[in-house]
């Protein structure tokens, strides 16, 4: 798994907003279905939103990287009106000096849990 990939992750299962922001570029994109969060601002707001409501863990099945791409097969569990619920989730990253510059998120179903 890269670096970058096994820092995000480890940030999120912790719930560490900081950690997990620095592992971003400032200008960083993430797009999960309709949602579109740019730069750390909106990122802090989702993911402060997620680790605070959902409960969110994260388990890597299969990475795939190449230079500044990485593809990974997860499976995110999380916690939404009391039902423990699983995911499997495909990530499309991007990388710029070894932080997230881009990611698209596919999550299995809906990526709306309302």
């Amino acid at each position: 798994m890269s670096e970058a990939l096994r820092r995000h992750v480890s940030a999120f299962n912790a719930r560490d907003l900081e950690a997990l922001l620095a592992g971003f570029t400032d200008d960083a994109v993430w797009i999960t279905g309709t949602s579109v969060a740019r730069g750390r601002g909106e990122l802090r707001q989702l993911f402060g939103d997620a680790m605070e409501q959902l409960l969110p863990t994260l388990t890597v099945e299969n990475v795939i990287a190449d230079g500044d791409r990485i593809a990974a097969q997860l499976t995110e569990r999380i916690i939404h009106n009391g039902s423990d619920r699983a995911f499997p989730i495909a990530g499309f990253y991007r990388l710029a000096n070894g932080r997230l510059a881009s990611a698209k998120i596919y999550r299995e179903g809906s990526a709306e849990v309302a």
